[in-house]
């Protein structure tokens, strides 16, 4: 069973605990989670040895990875049984451990967030540094193209959750990304964040 609900811990242990009691007792749960403790949802059930995390990377019908994660008390035969269920979907599964992020947002929040930090102290502007990961580092897009598609109210509370773990700087929303999204301006969906997409097929840095 894979849920898949907004990424608010209380409303997902209220889900488990009322499912746990409906579904069979040999089932696999696994959250979609992009960021939230696997082991905090899975206290709220009977079957400590049968949940995991299963994070499908969005867009789901174009991306291949899903990062299968483990708790520690997960069973090896559940872990196995669900790197073969995400192959058997044509994707490509890697196995990570219960820490918040996992593997890929954990490299990739900080590098989000420094990059803002980046725009804060003036070492370029918003198109600069997008130039400069593409044509530098070979990125397919750039920090602040790649915020706002995925939207910055997204980032901002995957960086809290983070923050909260680990209680490291580099997981701190930095102040010009909460002022973007206490005022709205969460990137494409709203029209506006690091870019003014009101043509989209010519978006306009802000900064």
């Amino acid at each position: 069973m894979i849920e898949a609900i907004t990424e608010n811990l209380q409303l997902k242990r209220e889900t488990y605990s009322t499912i746990d009691k409906l579904v069979k007792p040999g089932a696999i749960f696994a959250s979609n989670t992009s960021s939230l403790v696997i082991t905090e949802m899975m206290t709220a059930t009977q079957r400590v040895d049968r949940f995991i995390g299963m994070h499908f990377f969005n867009p789901v019908p174009l991306m291949k990875l899903v990062e299968v994660v483990g708790t520690i008390t997960t069973s090896p035969a559940v872990l196995d049984e669900a790197v073969k269920f995400a192959a058997s979907l044509g994707k490509l599964p890697i196995r990570t451990t219960d820490r918040s992020g996992f593997i890929v947002n954990r490299l990739l929040v900080p590098y989000l967030l420094d990059a803002i930090r980046a725009l804060e102290e003036g070492v370029g502007n918003v198109e600069d540094i997008d130039k400069g990961m593409k044509l530098g580092c070979g990125y397919p897009m750039g920090p602040f193209t790649l915020l706002d598609f995925v939207g910055l109210d997204t980032t901002y509370y995957i960086a809290n959750i983070m923050f909260d773990e680990f209680r490291e700087k580099r997981f701190a929303p930095p102040p010009l990304l909460k002022r973007l999204v206490l005022a709205g301006h969460h990137g494409k969906k709203t029209g506006r964040g690091f870019y003014d997409h009101s043509d989209p097929s010519n978006p306009r840095a802000l900064f």
